[in-house]
């Protein structure tokens, strides 16, 4: 999975959001808001991660278990999925 093209991601003091540039500003009218992990997860779809790779990183990256970590994970790309952010 990938984020599709038209979104910058920003980080500002302790806040993370992406911003949509080009075409994508006149589906999303502002910028988005992220929490440190959706930053963090954000940015491995940026590079292309599968669902697994993005558990693994959060496992690796935070102190939770596998449970939470897949069900976080699996929300967060859910959400992103449904509004068209994802691609293959």
């Amino acid at each position: 999975m990938k984020i599709v093209k038209g979104f910058v991601r920003r980080a500002v003091g302790d806040s993370f959001m992406v911003v949509p540039v080009g075409m994508r500003t006149q589906d999303i009218p502002g910028v988005i808001a992220l929490s440190e992990t959706g930053d963090f997860i954000w940015r491995k779809l940026e590079n292309g991660a599968t669902e697994e790779e993005l558990v693994d990183a959060v496992l690796a990256e935070y102190d939770v278990d596998r449970q939470r970590a897949e069900a976080g994970v699996r929300s967060f790309v859910a959400e992103l999925a449904d509004k068209g952010w994802l691609e293959d």
